[in-house]
């Protein structure tokens, strides 16, 4: 793994049964499918490697029991892994003391959950302020960095509500202001947005990429919709049954399935809506550009425009520099590839 990583692990496994270090240390580390299931042992995580970069969002996807929480709670120590690495800046989280581990949570990781877990007797200020609270932070110091927080989410004229005054979003940017107020260095979300109505996530989903914009944390994110991990990814982690099947970028996954279950997995996603201009455009052409598109456009958002106009646009990069040339049926054969035209 590459040195840069924030956060990794390597070789991780996490087993359930009646003794699980000493089966796991009697098959020398790797136990087989056949030896935990013989011996009545369940993996929940199975020998799993992974990185994040700094200010990296990766995503862990897979079907419900796969794997995904455990996998964070292992990366976190909510959860004692069985064996393998954990590395957090350097460290070997595995070899902290359960104080060491605590004061990293307190001080480095922020976590957001699915299910809120707001104090109901507290406001919206006393919330958010409550991870510096246990810290020791005093009372002034913690409320001024927490009303910070209440703008940076969106929660202004709302520090004195109580958790049921506010709609499930707004109780969401809650917790998510909890998460940020002692400015983790790497930061979890567990299906944050699932329980929220449809517009709603997508709007909470709008505001995440704003923060993470504005702040540039160290993100593992857990989803099962796949549309959201497009929206929100750098990479994605694809797991079954307790293993790592996949880790990569979207158009590694859709493109390139390194298993039927992750071609099952992605089958049905929309190329267009992870496909950039950039990645399908053609070379440099004399031919007259009717329009002008920038290279890492979404083909999603611009293939209305290329269909109706029927030419060819030029596409620029960063820099404002012609770099290629997009044309109506590249366009079309990405949205359409079944069809005959």
């Amino acid at each position: 793994m590459e040195s840069e990583a924030k956060l990794s692990c390597d070789s991780l496994w996490k087993l359930y049964g009646s003794d699980p270090r000493g089966f796991f240390e009697k098959h020398a580390g790797n136990p087989s499918h056949a030896d935990t299931n013989t011996n009545g042992y369940i993996s929940a995580v199975r020998d799993v490697t992974i990185e994040v970069l700094p200010g990296e969002i990766v995503v862990v996807m897979g079907l419900s029991g796969s794997g995904k929480s455990t996998l964070v709670r292992c990366l976190s120590r909510l959860i004692e892994p069985t064996g393998g690495r954990v590395m957090f800046e350097g460290q070997d989280l595995l070899s902290a003391t359960k104080k060491e581990m605590i004061e990293i949570r307190r001080h480095k990781m922020g976590m957001v959950f699915q299910h809120f877990a707001l104090l109901p007797h507290r406001t919206v200020i006393d919330n958010i302020a409550f991870p510096l609270e246990i810290q020791g932070v005093n009372r002034s110091t913690r409320r001024q960095r927490a009303k910070e927080i209440i703008d940076l989410v969106g929660l202004k004229g709302r520090e004195s509500y109580y958790p049921q005054e506010l709609s499930g979003g707004q109780q969401q940017r809650v917790g998510i202001g909890r998460s940020l107020a002692v400015e983790p260095e790497v930061w979890f979300l567990d299906e944050p947005f699932s329980a929220l109505d449809p517009l709603i996530r997508r709007e909470m989903q709008d505001e995440f990429l704003r923060l993470q914009n504005l702040l540039h944390k160290t993100i593992v994110f857990i989803t099962h919709d796949f549309d959201e991990a497009i929206r929100l990814a750098d990479r994605i982690a694809i797991m079954y049954e307790g293993e790592v099947v996949q880790f990569g970028s979207v158009e590694d996954l859709v493109l390139n399935p390194a298993t039927d279950y992750v071609r099952d997995f992605t089958k049905d996603i929309p190329k267009e809506k992870f496909l950039t201009v950039g990645s399908i455009m053609g070379p440099l052409s004399q031919s007259q550009h009717t329009l002008t598109l920038e290279a890492d456009d979404l083909i999603s958002d611009i293939a209305s425009k290329i269909i109706q106009s029927n030419g060819v646009a030029g596409v620029v990069d960063e820099e404002g520099q012609t770099v290629g040339t997009l044309s109506r049926d590249q366009v079309v054969k990405v949205m359409f590839p079944d069809e005959k035209y």
